[in-house]
């Protein structure tokens, strides 16, 4: 076993930087990143400066030429990481919008496969939402990364299952063309909403910039909000005549306006996870929606991780909501790791 061994890896489609966060506390070393958005790349150097960054489409990149950058050649990188852009394939767009799944977004996945079928690295990582496993073209990666002399074993787990303070399922393909790989052993408990928050500095008066950002809501909201009941309580507690417009336009969607649970994981962080009105979102306790901060903890972020308050609320949901569980990616790239450092 060589234990000195130090494994790169690249990393495709990084977001803000919650794969590479994951890879890194594995123990590699991301050589390569490629973000298109400017905000989201921003966010990343912040985070992650050691790491050759390209800010651009990922199909205008030759990955020929990234080699020659990097000064490897084919087989020599350990591990190829990626989540193609998925709202394409996303369940709330593909239940009753069958032109959703043409979504040009979808094709990234394709972009995937030629990277890989370049570089030919030793091991790959595909994370995406569980509806992309119905979808001729990720079957066609997956039957294609198998004629490379990859073996790849995939499934839809929860990302609670972890040590993410958070119910998220997602996709997650593993593959190796120098052994067997095996798919990471569950944890053994939870991390919960407490554990993962309730040790935070009040919210507004931190002096950490996204955990203080300020509210704008109605007093008629406001005053809602504090009738909630504490510790998981439901907007359905609450007598019909303080019910909003917005209770009943939500019609299926029973979480908005609830609150999380101290002694629970959190619900799925989205891009609306600061806003109320768009989920599970109200603190346990405060009369008040969860800061960015705090979402970004739930998603799994180390409380350190930087993000740039002048790009917006909006912007750093978005990232938030969008980024890949730093602890989910760790369990599963330790798993390649123990292939890697064994083979």
């Amino acid at each position: 076993m060589v234990k000195d061994k130090q494994l790169v890896a690249i990393d495709l489609f990084s977001g803000c930087g919650g794969l590479s966060e994951g890879l890194k506390h594995s123990g590699f070393s991301v050589l390569a990143a490629i973000e298109l958005d400017l905000k989201a790349a921003e966010t990343y150097r912040l985070n992650h400066p050691e790491v050759s960054l390209l800010n651009e489409d990922i199909k205008r990149i030759d990955p020929v030429e990234l080699m020659e950058k990097l000064n490897v050649k084919p087989g020599e990188v350990d591990l190829i990481a990626g989540c193609p852009p998925c709202q394409g394939f996303s369940r709330l767009r593909t239940k009753n919008k069958s032109g959703s799944v043409r979504d040009e977004r979808n094709d990234l996945i394709e972009s995937f496969f030629v990277f890989v079928n370049a570089i030919k690295p030793k091991c790959v990582m595909l994370e995406n939402v569980p509806s992309i496993a119905d979808d001729d073209r990720f079957l066609k990666v997956y039957e294609e990364l198998n004629k490379a002399g990859y073996q790849c074993v995939y499934d839809v787990l929860d990302a609670s299952d972890y040590n993410v303070p958070q119910r998220r399922k997602r996709l997650i393909l593993l593959g190796s063309r120098v052994g067997k790989v095996t798919l990471a052993e569950k944890s053994l408990k939870k991390n919960t909403v407490r554990h993962a928050i309730e040790g935070l500095g009040a919210a507004g008066d931190s002096g950490d910039e996204i955990h203080d950002m300020p509210e704008k809501r109605s007093k008629e909201v406001k005053n809602i909000i504090s009738m909630i009941p504490k510790d998981g309580g439901s907007r359905f507690e609450l007598p019909e005549k303080y019910h909003l417009a917005c209770y009943k336009r939500s019609g299926g969607f029973r979480d908005v306006y609830g609150r999380m649970s101290w002694d629970k994981v959190s619900p799925t962080i989205t891009s609306g996870c600061h806003n109320p009105s768009k989920g599970r979102f109200l603190h346990p306790e405060d009369n008040r929606a969860i800061t960015l901060r705090e979402a970004a903890i739930l998603q799994g972020f180390p409380e350190q991780y930087r993000f740039i308050s002048s790009h917006g609320k909006e912007s750093i949901a978005l990232m938030v909501g969008n980024a890949l569980p730093p602890p989910f990616i760790r369990a599963h790239a330790d798993s390649l790791k123990k292939l890697l450092m064994d083979g």
